[in-house]
């Protein structure tokens, strides 16, 4: 099996490397990620500019993984990992500094990257570990990440599958996404020149339900929860649109 690896924190991030060693235990991982941090870029490619490739070195110690890194975005990396590596049988992202829960899917740079790999007819997936002021332990998570590929490699391909990992997990859910409702907040404040500036934040106005990915990760579970492309909703199509 040969598998490409990226994300959107960038090629420095110690949460794409632990993502490629773990799956190094089931093929052979190539990496293609980032140059900066492209946290919360959502599905953009580039398409006003050339993007650039540079092979860059694995971290050591550690195995050493083919790799370049990118001035693009997540989704320009699988793309160009495709081009530079293929054929590829399976799109890996993350693992990422951060959760991608609930409404986070819909700007997630993490996400994108394997919705990517799936639009291209591959079964992908990503990886995301909530961060609260603490570096997550990788050598901790490593295991649990090789259970879970396992665990998806055995659906019926492609498949495309969004995974959020407790700090410390205690077992997997299968979990639908969390729809919550939000109150959107405007925090200003200004710089050390006196200048304005905002912060933009959400805060949730009810609580996660049981059986999402938000409510399995606040219990400690790992959360895998399946995503599709089509974003119709069905139960609206009129009877006569849905004959057109």
């Amino acid at each position: 099996m040969r598998i490409l690896v990226t994300n959107d924190d960038g090629i420095f991030s110690p949460g794409l490397w632990a993502l490629a060693e773990a799956a190094s235990h089931l093929g052979e991982v190539f990496v293609v990620a980032p140059e900066t941090e492209q946290s919360a870029t959502g599905h953009a490619i580039t398409i006003a500019h050339p993007v650039r490739a540079f092979p860059h070195p694995a971290p050591l110690p550690g195995p050493d993984f083919p790799a370049y890194r990118i001035r693009g975005t997540p989704a320009d990396c699988v793309a160009l990992g495709l081009h530079l590596f293929g054929p590829i049988d399976l799109v890996l992202s993350g693992i990422n500094l951060g959760s991608n829960l609930g409404h986070e899917i819909w700007h997630s740079g993490t996400v994108a990257a394997a919705k990517q790999g799936r639009l291209f007819g591959l079964s992908a997936a990503a990886f995301s570990v909530p961060v609260n002021g603490k570096m997550p332990d990788f050598a901790l998570l490593k295991p649990w990440v090789v259970r879970t590929l396992e665990t998806l490699l055995r659906l019926e391909p492609p498949f495309l599958v969004n995974v959020n990992l407790p700090q410390r997990p205690k077992g997997f859910l299968w979990t639908r996404q969390s729809v919550r409702a939000y109150e959107g907040l405007v925090v200003p404040g200004e710089d050390p020149m006196g200048r304005p500036l905002f912060w933009f934040a959400a805060k949730p106005l009810k609580e996660a339900e049981e059986g999402t990915d938000r409510w399995a990760v606040e219990q400690g579970f790992i959360a895998a929860t399946p995503l599709r492309l089509d974003l119709t909703d069905e139960g609206r199509l009129q009877p006569e649109l849905a004959h057109d």
